[in-house]
């Protein structure tokens, strides 16, 4: 059956339909009438208008949403910078590494003392580009013990974020309404959307991973000769439903009314505190809103005849590059499928590539990396920069060059995924040093075994 069973229980309902045009309300009539910004909105409410893109950007490419709000976004004192230790923000500005090693991750630690929040939890392994001149990705790992505070709101300036969670549940609460988003599922929170996090699940705690994108945004990937449907369906995405709250004081000094607000812009971390609740959303209508997809529901494409095809296949959502065909950022997955390749190495073949690979596992095995010292395994990653060969380890190999070729299951219970990108991108301080996780000797206890099978110049 196409959809996860889920150790936690859906809590919300909600829209559906990638970029769609949606409209919700939590009150009747709060949604003005054949208008966007009349003289007096519905309800006493103010218009606010959310853009994604340029005013004059195409019309298949204008993201905008419109919010009917009690106040408007604008009714905060200045910004200032955050300058507690905060070393979520610290990673950003670490030198970069740009190495052409292949590097493999122990999986990330879990926020064991329960010390930090989503935010605070964010640490950015590795990235290219720059948010101020919106070219480029950010990756990164969270891992997180507690709620965000109960009056406490958070949104990046700097781009869309991709979340993937690997251990514990995310209750996010946005400006557009309620998400929860679980193991096996995904979620995009857009660039200048405000948010709160809280942790569901047992023990909690939650880790897993994220891209920062700070060009464009995420699209569905073109279908080609697949036909019209396959792979992820748009019908699936699911989008919050309008969900407000009265929290507002007549002035910024009432104290039980203090909001804080924090924000990233240019990877610096500043904050403020307004009066009111920045979920005082009461309707909105557009297609400028958070969403999330259950990878379950991924419909896989694969050969019924013989070799491997391209990973391409595996798409789930692009963010493409202004060359045609390639992305800034691609999120692959790879769930339990067939095989049935007819005299084919059917684990993915060795491999240079011009794009970066960021690989992590969310749970189970990966059929390409069963062997080498440490392994890949839930909660951990590897990255194949642009170039740097990689493939099965010795093991895996030898197991599938010698396997019996009937029609196999591969992956079951398993869904490990890639953020794949034109760029080069460099390794932080923090994620080649700092977070003792590399682990040694990975190309070695990996590669450096591989057998010599060739039998000769004259071997027929």
């Amino acid at each position: 059956m196409p959809v996860t069973n889920f150790s936690i229980p859906e809590k919300y309902e909600y829209l559906v339909g990638f970029d769609s045009y949606h409209q919700s309300e939590a009150h009747p009539c709060a949604l003005p009438l054949a208008q966007n910004s009349p003289q007096k909105p519905p309800l006493g409410l103010y218009a606010e208008k959310l853009s994604g893109t340029a005013f004059t950007a195409p019309r298949n490419e204008n993201k905008q949403t419109w919010l009917y709000r009690i106040l408007p976004s604008c009714a905060h004192p200045p910004f200032e910078p955050v300058t507690a230790h905060n070393e979520a923000v610290e990673t950003q500005h670490e030198k970069k590494h740009y190495i052409p090693n292949q590097l493999r991750w122990d999986p990330f630690d879990h926020d064991e003392h329960a010390e930090h929040d989503f935010v605070d939890g964010l640490k950015l392994v590795a990235g290219a580009g720059d948010p101020t001149l919106k070219q480029g990705i950010g990756i990164y790992v969270y891992a997180c013990g507690r709620d965000m505070k109960e009056k406490e709101a958070y949104y990046s300036a700097d781009g869309d974020l991709l979340l993937v969670p690997q251990e514990g549940g995310l209750d996010v609460r946005t400006e557009f309404g309620r998400m929860l988003v679980r193991p096996m599922e995904i979620a995009v929170l857009p660039r200048g959307v405000k948010y709160r996090v809280e942790i569901v699940g047992d023990g909690k705690k939650a880790r897993g991973y994220a891209l920062e994108l700070y060009q464009g945004h995420f699209q569905l990937p073109e279908l080609g000769p697949i036909g019209s449907n396959g792979l992820a369906n748009a019908r699936d995405f699911q989008a919050p439903k309008a969900d407000f709250e009265e929290d507002y004081g007549a002035t910024a000094q009432e104290g039980k009314n203090e909001w804080r607000i924090k924000v990233k812009f240019n990877n610096g971390l500043y904050e403020t505190v307004q009066r009111h609740s920045p979920f005082d959303v009461v309707a909105w209508h557009g297609n400028y809103y958070p969403f999330k997809y259950d990878l379950g529901r991924f419909n896989t494409i694969g050969t019924i005849s013989y070799d491997h095809p391209d990973p391409s296949i595996f798409t789930v959502l692009t963010a493409p590059s202004e060359k045609v065909g390639t992305a800034v950022a691609d999120f692959v997955i790879f769930p339990p499928r067939w095989l049935v390749g007819e005299d084919t190495f059917r684990p993915p073949w060795y491999h240079r590539n011009t794009m970066s690979e960021f690989m992590g596992l969310i749970q189970g095995g990966y059929d390409a990396k069963k062997g080498g010292k440490g392994g890949f395994v839930p909660g951990g990653a590897s990255l194949h920069n642009v170039m740097s060969g990689h493939g099965p380890d010795r093991d895996s190999y030898e197991g599938a060059r010698e396997a019996e070729l009937k029609p196999q299951k591969v992956g079951e219970g398993s869904c490990a995924f890639m953020f794949e990108s034109c760029l080069m991108v460099g390794v932080t301080e923090w994620g080649l040093r700092r977070c003792r996780k590399v682990q040694g000797g990975y190309n070695k206890h990996s590669w450096e075994g591989v057998e010599v099978h060739w039998k000769g110049r004259n071997s027929q």
